[in-house]
């Protein structure tokens, strides 16, 4: 009920923030909870935005609406943005430990708002203003994404020169400075990697500005999922086994380990690709109990039987796993995440 949060002295709003069909920022939770708040807002309340989008959100979208009810912005009400930054299955760090970021609309929003969050976390991050703590974010996950393309196209490179990357990487991260680990994978997941760079990417493109680097980012980590299902086509292959009517096992569909969302998670494309192309696909995921692949949906397999399968596709690394076990059923193995890393494989491991 909109109506409670008259009483409230603070409103936080924290709505998802999708990509449109043209991959373009869709904010319509955005402005349709900024529309609600300005049926109820009152004098003396603030107001803060949470949600990923891009710079100017803040000011251009929820401030009209709310000044439109006769009130004046750091007077009247307070605005400000403090961009979300939580780690889904992070038990280290918690909403307590993360530094907030905070941005008001003037001194008097950015005062109130810090105010706020430093009764929840020891560390509050003031700075100039929404446009900037809106652009932090953005820049977080962007870093993240871009250092991930990176990191896929080496192990593409160094698969081709017969090199570990993880081993590369591994070494890599003994130097003290100047040197921070990425780890490939069968590409993006989750609710902010995937999409966030695109919002960036639209608010600049309006500037006048076209953000090669980001964009070129973004089709090396799209483009993982289908070299994924070539390595699959490749060691089978190498077995005189065609793709068509192979049996696959892919162990882990959620987008990380140790969690159940499936937002993005590249093992989706995955397994809808191989079975278009004739692969006869279950999963296991002690996380995820079914998952809807094209309009089919598949359910967990009950337990992992490794040798009932052709291959084993390993897309997430959850801690559930036996990987010892997994590796002496299985005929071949294919990890994507490095999880059997250590496990005496005899060959039939396959690392991306």
């Amino acid at each position: 009920e909109v109506g409670a949060l008259k009483d409230a002295d603070a409103i936080v709003i924290c709505v998802p923030t999708p990509l449109g069909k043209s991959k373009e920022p869709d904010i319509s939770f955005i402005v349709a909870a900024a529309d609600a708040v300005a049926t109820i807002i009152r004098a003396g309340q603030l107001v803060v935005l949470e949600s990923t989008t891009y710079p100017g959100t803040t000011q251009e979208i929820l401030l009209p609406r709310f000044a439109a009810r006769g009130l004046t912005v750091g007077e009247d009400f307070f605005l400000a943005f403090s961009p979300e930054r939580i780690d889904p299955g992070n038990r280290e760090w918690t909403l307590r430990d993360i530094p907030k970021v905070v941005g008001g609309l003037t001194p008097a929003c950015r005062e109130l708002v810090a105010a706020l969050y430093a009764r929840i976390t020891p560390r509050v991050v003031p700075v100039s203003g929404p446009e900037t703590a809106e652009m932090v974010k953005l820049f977080e996950n962007t870093f993240r994404s871009v250092n991930i393309a990176l990191v896929n196209e080496f192990a593409i490179m160094c698969r081709k020169l017969g090199i570990s990357v993880w081993e590369v990487v591994t070494a890599a991260a003994t130097k003290p400075f100047g040197f921070m680990p990425f780890w490939p994978g069968p590409g993006l997941g989750g609710h902010c990697l995937p999409s966030d760079p695109y919002y960036l990417s639209w608010k600049v493109r309006l500037a006048g500005y076209e953000p090669r680097f980001i964009t070129f980012a973004d089709e090396i980590n799209r483009q993982m999922p289908a070299y994924v299902v070539q390595m699959v086509t490749d060691a089978l292959n190498d077995r005189g086994r065609a793709v068509r009517g192979a049996r696959v096992l892919v162990l882990g569909v959620a987008y990380k380990p140790n969690v159940a969302d499936t937002r993005d998670s590249p093992a989706l494309e995955i397994i809808d690709t191989l079975r278009v192309k004739g692969a006869r696909v279950a999963y296991h995921d002690p996380h995820v109990p079914a998952i809807t692949v094209s309009g089919a949906t598949l359910e967990s397999r009950p337990a992992v039987r490794a040798a009932e399968y052709d291959l084993v596709l390993v897309l997430t690394a959850h801690a559930a796993y036996d990987w010892r076990a997994i590796v002496s059923e299985a005929p071949v193995v294919i990890d994507t995440r490095n999880a059997t890393a250590g496990v005496p494989d005899a060959g039939r491991v396959i690392r991306l």
